[in-house]
């Protein structure tokens, strides 16, 4: 009796990197036209101090937006996660792509550390997904994913950050769904990091 496997689930890590990277981009180079303009045109009360860190203020302003414009490509290139019936795999056509068939694997899990910011107004959590080798020669097999290797609070084991994901992204959901259909026994869940980290 013939059985229709599943189709892969491809999840874009970049989503809306665009329109934040394009936001932030035009609100410091636009706060940091202003903050040098004001400074070297003496629009500022205060005398010549204040004209000067509003010079300077603006300077680094705009610096971030010209590396931010320089890193374009960078930022926004395509990027995927494929998580299938033959395992799971990163396609990163200028970076370091990957693919681990399920026998590789040990264990997989999800782990999030929820912002818990009262000030910040679109609920989000650090998202990352572990992976745990089943043997010791992994490592020498998959020399591309060294620089995930035991990354933040990981032992023995490969750590892909997402990032800060807001919850509308259903980020977590999906992987969780995704994995609970293709990687069998492996998959030990989400599981909830308490500890505050990077923008927290």
């Amino acid at each position: 009796m013939y059985c229709e496997q599943p189709p892969p689930v491809v999840i874009d890590p970049a989503h809306g990197v665009k329109a934040k990277s394009a936001a932030a981009i035009a609100v410091c180079g636009g706060l940091g036209a202003l903050g040098v303009s004001a400074g070297s045109t003496g629009q500022v009360s205060g005398g010549t101090g204040v004209a000067v860190a509003a010079g300077v203020v603006g300077g680094l302003l705009l610096l971030i937006a010209v590396i931010a414009a320089l890193l374009w490509r960078v930022l926004t290139r395509p990027r995927s996660l494929v998580i299938e019936q033959a395992g799971v795999r990163w396609t990163d056509p200028r970076g370091s792509s990957w693919s681990i068939a399920w026998p590789e694997l040990a264990a997989i899990s999800v782990s999030r550390t929820v912002n818990r910011n009262p000030r910040k107004i679109v609920p989000s959590a650090m998202v990352r997904l572990d992976l745990f080798p089943a043997d010791p020669g992994f490592r020498q097999r998959h020399p591309e994913m060294e620089r995930l290797w035991e990354l933040h609070r990981v032992r023995q084991g490969y750590r892909v950050p997402f990032g800060d994901v807001p919850d509308s992204h259903d980020l977590v959901p999906r992987l969780d769904e995704s994995l609970r259909m293709f990687a069998g026994p492996r998959y030990q869940g989400v599981s909830d990091e308490g500890f505050t980290a990077g923008l927290f």
